[in-house]
This record gives C-alpha cells, structure tokens and sequence, in this order.
C-alpha cells in the first residue's frame, strides 16, 4: 500500500481525505481515522505534507503487512469519522508484534 492508494481508500470509503495516525493502546497498534480532513480550510497540513503523512504510514503498513487489514476493515465498517470520535482499525501484527511495541515501564 502506498500514500497515494491510502488516500484513495479514504476518499472511496468517506469522501474526504481524513487524517490518520497510529496509536498504541494498551500494547496494541491502532490505526484511527481522524475527523479532520484536507479539504477542511481548518486543516493544519498543506496537501504536500498530508501526502508526505500517509506516505510515511503507509509505509508502516507495508513493513507491518497490515494493507489488506486495513482495506477490509474499511470495506466493512459502518462507522465515520465525526469531531472527537476517530474510527480506531486494529492491526494485527502478529508475531512480529514483539519486534514493534516496547512495553511500557
């Protein structure tokens, strides 16, 4: 998965081009879909630093092996990123989980 085909996940799914981060939670890796989004003249990122963004994420995704997770989970979810709600995707990193998350002291 690439920045240019994550975004297009998100425009498909939700018609706009929301943030997204990842986020450890309680020794699990989340993807959440922000609701903030590039076409809001609000939004803190130019669109060159929004794709440089989603590059770099899916880039993670791609070394994590967790494209197709995310894609289903999109494909699937009926849920929408709304102010103060993200759409959490769980990833499931598997064995190579240990190799990602530190644990917390």
């Amino acid at each position: 998965m690439t920045g240019p085909e994550l975004r297009q996940l998100l425009l498909d799914k939700w018609g706009y081009s929301y943030d997204i981060q990842l986020r450890r939670v309680r020794g699990q890796i989340f993807l959440q879909v922000m609701w903030k989004y590039l076409e809001q003249a609000s939004f803190p990122l130019s669109e060159e630093d929004y794709l440089a963004h989603l590059s770099t994420i899916a880039d993670y995704l791609q070394a994590w092996g967790s494209g197709d997770q995310v894609k289903r989970f999109c494909q699937q979810t009926k849920e929408r990123p709304r102010l103060g709600k993200a759409v959490n995707i769980p990833l499931d990193l598997g064995g190579r989980a240990v190799e990602w998350i530190l644990e917390e002291r």
